[in-house]
């Protein structure tokens, strides 16, 4: 299948056309979390267009493909932003306010964990567990760990970003 629609996006791997992505594939059922995979590693998300392509590619209903890739948490729907924000939410995080800093992040970008700010420069994300136990609470802002965070803290830690 070769579709002309061009789906290059701000910030993510540039993709010629959708060959590029499903060239790989033979079009069977089973190749739909692989090419899942391709879509989220080269865009950052599953777009609608990613979608649509994927399911004249694969003769599947479009709902059949946000079934399954609404199943697992990897999958994103929206365009991510440039910088990716994690709260922590391990066990040490957890009790010493990690859902606090969480609250406090998403109250400063008017934003709800998994979504991107209006301008895409921020994109909020929990973590399961960022492995920095011992300075929890901590914030990673894309390779950056913030240790020790306080609530009060959030808004001159985002500013010091833009």
């Amino acid at each position: 299948m070769k579709s002309t629609m061009a789906v290059n996006q701000p910030g993510a791997q540039k993709v010629n056309d959708w060959t590029d992505i499903l060239g790989d594939f033979k079009g069977v059922e089973s190749d739909l979390i692989p090419i899942l995979l391709r879509v989220q590693e080269g865009l950052g998300y599953i777009s609608e267009e990613a979608v649509r392509c994927i399911s004249l590619f694969l003769k599947l209903s479009e709902n059949q493909i946000y079934g399954v890739a609404s199943f697992y948490p990897k999958f994103r729907f929206s365009e991510p932003g440039a910088q990716k924000i994690k709260v922590c939410m391990g066990t040490a995080c957890h009790v010493k306010g990690g859902h606090f800093l969480s609250d406090a992040v998403a109250w400063e970008l008017g934003i709800s964990i998994g979504q991107a700010s209006a301008d895409k420069r921020f994109d909020f994300q929990r973590a399961t567990c960022l492995g920095c136990c011992t300075l929890a609470p901590v914030v990673q802002i894309d390779d950056r760990i913030h240790a020790r965070v306080l609530v009060t803290q959030i808004k001159e830690i985002l500013k010091k970003r833009e």
